[in-house]
């Protein structure tokens, strides 16, 4: 065992210091090369990695740590971090150079990979017959809101075309070599590791709770591709009208009222409303699609916050990134959405409080379905008449109006499940991939297993491809989008638990501090994600108040919805100070747009990114 020299806090305070240093170094490269900036190096971005799994996975620190524990001289507060880095580094000990030299060769091949995704190039084809240059954003929001059916055809087509590219790129060997690594540790195979590691049960446990899920939501699937059948007739699933065929028409008409130069502020003071805060992060927001960025939103923290041995707050920075394309239809809305939900994820890490940057580092063992309860329970908001009523105005300030949010509930209600029978296709997938023996992955089985999952879990070919999700790409995202179901598990049992107690949660100033106290001062630290479920709502986490809420009549949501905008419109949005408690940069890719310190406060930061759209998309600055 490796002797043990300074005292266990100068110990802790080294190697916080020494993880953040290395952190960010790698966090910095990641936004570098996500962003595509100038001067990324996707070399540098597999160093810092490396790197990292270096300084994670040391054997001599881990056996330090337990010298540490097995003595008498921590204290009960120093024993609980040091406990946290011994599990932590439990995630990332490689045992053998053989095993991490499969690691890096994966990590290797992946960075490749995703570079040349970035290059990819995509098109699609115009009503008149034009050639159109296309993000991987711009074609899902063609698919979802284009008028003209052989547009979102083209554009369906072209997301089928980074399937082939991938598994033309490596993406098998990435498959074989990561699972090859996860055995050598012990596990099943990678998907095995990686919800071991994040959640702390198995792969056949979390898919035990998958299987109960599904087999729940069946019968609910059937009965609405019935409905749109019925409703719209057999085209209507086909995968690149599906989507359009139950939003289409609708998203054109309620898009002037999610303008998203104005969806920034709209989320500050929304979040302000319900008393969040971000304990004094910067954040740099690049917000908008451009050619070379990464087709995903996302929200990552090249600092992660923690109190020092001496009581000094080190106060987190992170990086979010969002896909708006303000004059397309749709994507002021799309946008919106995400800035609740990765500002939820922001809020959350931001207010981790322990004694270690571990305890709010986003990888493993933080919970991922921990981590998205926070963004997918803020971003529900979106959805709520409640919060409609006050928030979504057009240009002029005039809120939508309710015909369009009923005609939005009778529309969408009925079919909600598909979004459910989307998000657990993806783990579905994953397993199936990772369950392929190593002479099986090839091109054409993956590609005919993406389509098998499509049609049983969908009930038809999807309209986003499985293939096409950039999470089952990543090794820090990948095998883990079941975390985003069991999240949303927990967000209907959260939300039933506010609306319990409270009655409401749009502008409630209680939620905030409420979240605070029960799911985020703790990070990735006791009690667990299960448990923290169970201590707030009183119950175990289940699929029933999710279910039961797709089960609810049509018309008992259209009355309940019907009262709950009439009291947000007379209401109105919160007009108080946006006091975030955050130092906000607005840039894009290089550019740097706004900073509120420099224009004194983050509601002037806001307005200078408006004027900086209605320059950049002109149609934006088009009074209602």
């Amino acid at each position: 065992m490796a002797a043990v020299a300074e005292p266990v806090g100068e110990f802790i305070d080294a190697f916080n210091s020494d993880y953040a240093r290395i952190h960010k170094a790698y966090e910095d490269n990641f936004w570098a090369t996500k962003m595509n900036l100038k001067g990324n190096s996707t070399d540098a971005l597999t160093e810092s990695f490396n790197a990292l799994e270096a300084f994670l996975g040391d054997r001599d620190t881990l056996d330090k740590v337990r010298g540490y524990l097995a003595g008498a001289d921590a204290t009960d507060a120093q024993v609980v971090v040091l406990k946290h880095i011994e599990k932590t580094l439990g995630c990332y000990i490689v045992e053998s150079a053989e095993a991490k030299k499969v690691r890096e060769e994966a990590v290797a091949l992946e960075n490749k990979m995703n570079s040349a995704r970035n290059k990819l190039g995509l098109t699609y084809v115009e009503s008149d017959g034009t050639v159109t240059d296309a993000t991987p954003t711009v074609l899902r929001t063609k698919i979802r809101s284009a008028s003209d059916e052989s547009v979102r055809k083209s554009c369906w087509e072209a997301t089928r075309k980074v399937g082939p590219f991938l598994l033309s790129n490596g993406f098998p060997k990435i498959i074989a070599e990561r699972n090859r690594f996860a055995r050598t540790l012990g596990f099943v195979d990678f998907y095995d590791m990686k919800v071991t590691q994040a959640e702390g049960f198995s792969k056949a446990r979390c898919f035990e709770m998958l299987d109960g899920l599904e087999t729940a939501t069946r019968p609910i699937l059937d009965a609405a591709l019935a409905k749109l059948k019925a409703d719209k007739g057999e085209d209507a699933l086909k995968p690149w009208n599906i989507s359009y065929a139950l939003s289409g028409e609708l998203s054109r008409e309620m898009d002037p009222y999610f303008p998203f130069e104005n969806a920034p502020e709209v989320w500050g003071r929304s979040f302000a409303a319900m008393g969040i805060r971000y304990r004094d992060t910067k954040m740099q927001l690049d917000l908008c699609d451009r050619k070379g960025k990464y087709p995903n939103g996302f929200c990552h923290w090249p600092i992660a916050p923690h109190k020092a041995q001496d009581g000094t707050w080190n106060a987190s920075q992170a990086n979010f990134t969002s896909l708006a394309t303000p004059d397309e239809v749709g994507s002021g809305n799309t946008a919106l959405t995400t800035l609740m939900h990765e500002g939820g994820h922001a809020a959350h890490f931001a207010n981790i409080e322990q004694g270690s940057p571990l305890f709010s580092q986003e990888r493993a063992p933080f919970s991922v379905s921990l981590a998205e309860t926070q963004s997918m329970f803020l971003d529900s908001l979106c959805g709520d008449a409640a919060w409609l009523g006050r928030y979504a105005k057009d240009r002029a300030g005039s809120p939508i109006p309710w015909d369009l949010l009923e005609r939005s509930i009778r529309e969408k209600h009925p079919f909600e499940v598909f979004m459910l029978r989307g998000m657990i296709a993806v783990p579905y997938f994953e397993k199936a991939l990772y369950e392929l023996d190593e002479a099986d992955l090839t091109a054409e089985n993956i590609e005919r297993i993406a389509d098998e999952i499509e049609h049983k879990i969908q009930g038809g070919l999807a309209a986003r491809p499985l293939l096409s999700v950039p999470h089952i790409t990543s090794d820090e995202s990948s095998c883990y989008y079941h975390g985003y179901v069991f999240a949303e598990m927990a967000v209907h049992q959260t939300r039933a638990h506010f609306l319990g107690k409270y009655g409401v949660i749009v502008d409630n100033p209680e939620i905030g501090p409420e979240m605070l106290r029960s799911y985020w001062l703790a990070g990735s630290g006791e009690p667990g994600f299960l448990k923290m479920v169970q201590d707030l709502t009183g119950k175990p986490l289940g699929h029933d108040a999710w279910v039961a809420e797709l089960s609810k009549p049509t018309e008992d949501v259209v009355r309940d919805e019907k009262e709950e905008y009439a009291k947000a419109v007379n209401a109105g949005a919160y007009a108080g100070e946006v006091d975030l408690g955050m130092h906000a940069v607005f840039v894009h890719g290089d550019e740097v747009i706004s900073d509120s310190k420099v224009e004194d406060g983050y509601a002037a930061a806001c307005a200078k990114f408006k004027k900086w759209v209605n320059e950049n998309w002109p149609k934006t600055a088009v009074t209602a």
